[in-house]
């Protein structure tokens, strides 16, 4: 039988665009004349789906729609999605830190949640008096508390500073003492948002080591948001995606990822360069378009670390020129070069008799890390002339899928990965 610790039922949450509150004084007098006619809510009628891309038009928004979930004791929930999906809303509703304007939340336990930097601390207090009273709001006596005061301060690392005030504290220690205080007090339920990334690198594997312990070796439930899916694949056994206030996805924490890594075609990630006419009339050999595509031939700017990427471009061939070189290299977020690809056009075209021809390059998968790349892409002669060079062009992203770095979690890998053969030698 299934013990379910948290339970998501028809969940929504709606917000008046450019207000504070619930909206004018005329609809909380119009919400409450329907109410005592026993009528449904008429505002609950309307309302934009929560996609910041378009304008809209309605002055209501709806965060989340629909929410219905259940997560048993003991396991570990991903929660994923882009920007704006409504992780955060969904956590602050479990958190009770606002309530749903529909549905219900049902939950056995306490829950102790680390939604932003500082939350539920208070600036004036010193590091040791936040950690008693957020014990105290969790339902803690004072001797429980006590009992834990050492560990916390030892995991937090912020021994020299916890009897100052915490206004005093960086963002990092903040975070570290939050965290520090949230796992050690033992609640039923851990609400963690992507507040870990404020932490160093040290900290976050120290962070994803405690959670493990928390929710293998204790056997309590936590909900995790986070980007880095890395971490996600490691700590969680189960995911979920979200979307435009919705779930897209719920179940096995690998589907869950693979779902958010592959956009569905009716997602607008085309990543094309076209270039302008204008800029093509004195050349004799260039590129007239160039395209990133996914294993499954979509044209996109998203992939994951285990993913082959194709680049398909159109070279435009004016006249006839010998031993004209096609390069393509490979730079990080900061345009520092990472690799470089080329062959020679004579060994690829063989038919002179055409103008416009289609060249397709497969990048190696497992070897380029995850991170945000562009591409320059050249056609030109050794030590004797470029012919074509675009700069900067067809961006991608390439996210960590949990096949390597899991265990790694937090390292700087650099930006290429290679494949080595190890083997353990005879002492002699």
């Amino acid at each position: 039988m299934k013990d379910i610790i948290l339970k998501a039922e028809n969940v929504s949450k709606q917000y008046r665009l450019g207000e504070v509150g619930s909206g004018t004084i005329s609809h909380d007098v119009n919400r409450w004349w329907y109410k005592i006619r026993g009528k449904e809510n008429p505002y609950l009628k309307i309302g934009d789906t929560n996609d910041r891309s378009t304008k809209g038009s309605s002055d209501y928004v709806w965060a989340l729609q629909d929410i219905n979930f259940e997560v048993e004791r003991g396991e570990v929930l991903g929660i994923i999605g882009k920007n704006g999906a409504g992780k955060s809303t969904l956590l602050k509703i479990l958190s009770k830190v606002t309530a749903p304007t529909t549905g219900t939340i049902k939950s056995r336990g306490r829950i102790a949640s680390l939604l932003e930097v500082g939350t539920g601390f208070n600036g004036e207090m010193t590091g040791r008096e936040n950690i008693y009273l957020n014990g105290a709001i969790l339902g803690m006596t004072k001797r429980e508390i006590t009992s834990k005061l050492d560990e916390i301060i030892d995991f937090s690392g912020c021994e020299r500073y916890i009897d100052t005030p915490v206004k005093r504290y960086s963002s990092g220690m903040t975070v570290r003492l939050a965290f520090a205080v949230a796992a050690f007090l033992e609640p039923e339920i851990l609400v963690v948002d992507e507040v870990l990334a404020v932490g160093d690198a040290d900290f976050q594997k120290k962070a994803i080591g405690k959670m493990q312990d928390i929710s293998k070796g204790e056997g309590r439930t936590i909900l995790f948001v986070s980007h880095q899916l890395g971490s996600v694949a490691t700590l969680c056994n189960k995911g979920m995606l979200m979307d435009k206030g919705g779930i897209v996805e719920y179940g096995a924490v690998a589907d869950v990822i693979e779902k958010y890594l592959i956009p569905s075609t009716n997602e607008s990630t085309v990543n094309s360069y076209i270039p302008n006419i204008e800029s093509l009339k004195n050349k004799k050999i260039f590129f007239t378009k160039i395209e990133t595509i996914n294993f499954k031939n979509q044209i996109t700017d998203f992939f994951g670390f285990n993913e082959k990427i194709k680049i398909r471009l159109t070279v435009t061939i004016k006249e006839d020129i010998k031993n004209v070189v096609l390069g393509i290299g490979l730079q990080d977020k900061f345009n520092v070069r990472v690799c470089t690809f080329m062959n020679n056009l004579s060994d690829i075209i063989t038919d002179n008799s055409k103008d416009n021809f289609n060249v397709e390059v497969t990048l190696p998968n497992d070897i380029i890390a995850p991170n945000h790349y562009n591409f320059i892409f050249a056609l030109y002669e050794h030590n004797v002339k470029t012919h074509d060079i675009i700069e900067n062009a067809c961006p991608i992203k390439i996210h960590d899928t949990g096949t390597m770095f899991s265990k790694f979690e937090g390292i700087d890998y650099g930006n290429v990965i290679l494949d080595s053969k190890w083997k353990i030698l005879d002492n002699e």
